[in-house]
């Protein structure tokens, strides 16, 4: 990877109409189109998944042979795909494809569900679709969680997943949704999933207490589901009069990012969220869209 320092020296020179060695050219070229954020549209959700991570650099930038991946999606509600309460199947299915045809040894898929695990697990349709494709798809132990130090702001500590830890990759595929607290439920909201104990405690300081999570975590890939969103009487919606279809997904590494580009879905922005403005001050991720390299793609 080039060096910004060595990046501007090239820049500089090439402006000066100097003539460069094509190896220079092509890193010079390459890291003046590295992307940001990745939003792909069609009506196909395993195509627009790939062509996310595609736009990427594609699966083998993140996934290496022999990993243990873990894919964190929402499965926290008893509802249907239709419904917009969890993470859409055929979009976790694709990140699990995708992830073995890297190489990952394993790929581990779970959720702490709010309502019945078991209802939930075959309602949203994930745990069928991940299992089809070889991955582990496994209820969450309470013998696996360990108090952790976080060290956040608000949270120094807090029992969290161990295999999240344990695992070499992690990929963070959240639905975008509406919520009646934090307004709206995106990448940061969905590592509460991997917390223990009595979650509703950090209420009380949600938008910081999920800094402090999502600072802890550092996910290797963030994939946003917004194929259909939850717009009212979220974060477990349940009519269908609330739910619009926007067969879309986006991609990123950048966790505040992918929230910030999130909140415009619903006609926010990302400073009318309360862990994305923090998220941002604490050195997270970029909040302001405008610096960002985003490419969009039809697929």
């Amino acid at each position: 990877m080039i060096r910004r320092r060595e990046f501007i020296k090239i820049t500089a020179l090439t402006g000066l109409g100097l003539s460069l060695p094509q190896g220079l050219i092509r890193i010079a070229e390459s890291a003046a189109a590295k992307v940001d954020l990745a939003v792909a549209s069609g009506d196909s959700p395993a195509k627009i998944t790939r062509a996310a991570i595609d736009a990427l650099g594609g699966i083998g930038k993140f996934i290496s042979r022999g990993d243990i991946v873990v894919v964190k999606p929402n499965i926290a509600w008893d509802r249907t795909p239709e419904q917009a309460g969890n993470t859409n199947p055929e979009v976790v299915a694709t990140v699990v494809k995708l992830c073995f045809e890297a190489g990952a040894k394993k790929v581990k898929v779970f959720d702490r569900p709010v309502n019945d695990p078991r209802r939930c697990y075959v309602q949203s349709g994930i745990s069928d679709a991940a299992r089809a494709l070889g991955a582990s798809v496994d209820f969450v132990d309470d013998r696996k969680f360990r108090e952790m130090s976080i060290k956040g702001n608000t949270l120094k500590s807090w029992p969290l997943y161990t295999e999240v830890f344990e695992a070499d990759k992690v990929i963070n595929v959240p639905i975008a949704k509406h919520h009646g607290l934090a307004k709206l439920t995106l990448s940061m909201k969905n590592w509460m999933g991997i917390m223990g104990g009595a979650r509703n405690r950090i209420h009380q300081r949600l938008d910081e207490s999920l800094v402090d999570i999502a600072m802890t975590v550092k996910p290797t890939l963030t994939i946003l589901d917004a194929v259909r969103i939850l717009t009212a009487n979220g974060p477990q919606g349940g009519s269908l009069s609330d739910v619009k279809k926007l067969n879309m997904v986006i991609a990123g590494i950048d966790q505040v990012a992918v929230d910030s580009f999130g909140a415009t879905l619903f006609g926010m922005k990302g400073d009318d969220l309360g862990y994305v403005r923090i998220g941002a001050r604490s050195g997270l991720g970029v909040m302001d869209l405008s610096k960002l390299n985003i490419q969009k793609i039809s697929a």
